[in-house]
């Protein structure tokens, strides 16, 4: 991963809030010229800072589903184990986000599904016969309260 400056930081962080903000309104904002400011946001692409641009959906605007926090211990905390483990949850598009933990988890996992009886079956079918996973707790989403961006 590259080293930030203060301007890429800057960048980075009108980007979060407007990922669609025009080149020349960025440009402005950090106070950089439009060519100097694109070869930064370039740069920041494809050194892997910016991994991609999203559209962050209103809820109602479609059919949501079920949204479990499903908080996964495994049976060892070895580099094998963990990477085995990763790499199997990125075969899987039912799970959004998977974060590494400190605590009495070791990962927590996003998953969405379109229904309890649809996630039942991402329970059955994918989340227990992940490698190493010994301990599986799910938590269900009532409704977001605040999402960045």
């Amino acid at each position: 991963m590259q080293s930030l400056d203060a301007l890429d930081r800057k960048i980075l962080g009108l980007l979060r809030v407007n990922g669609r903000i025009p080149n020349n309104e960025l440009a402005a904002q950090v106070g950089l010229s439009p060519s100097a400011c694109l070869r930064r946001v370039r740069l920041l692409e494809e050194g892997g800072v910016i991994r991609g641009y999203v559209a962050l959906i209103a809820e109602g605007a479609e059919e949501q589903g079920v949204v479990a926090i499903v908080r996964i211990t495994l049976e060892k905390q070895t580099e094998d184990f963990l990477n085995r483990f990763e790499q199997a949850v990125r075969q899987h598009p039912e799970i959004v986000e998977c974060f590494l933990m400190t605590g009495d988890a070791d990962y927590i996992l996003r998953a969405v599904a379109r229904s309890t009886a649809d996630y039942e079956a991402i329970h059955k079918d994918i989340l227990s016969r992940l490698p190493g996973v010994v301990r599986i707790h799910s938590s269900f989403a009532i409704r977001t309260v605040l999402r960045a961006g």
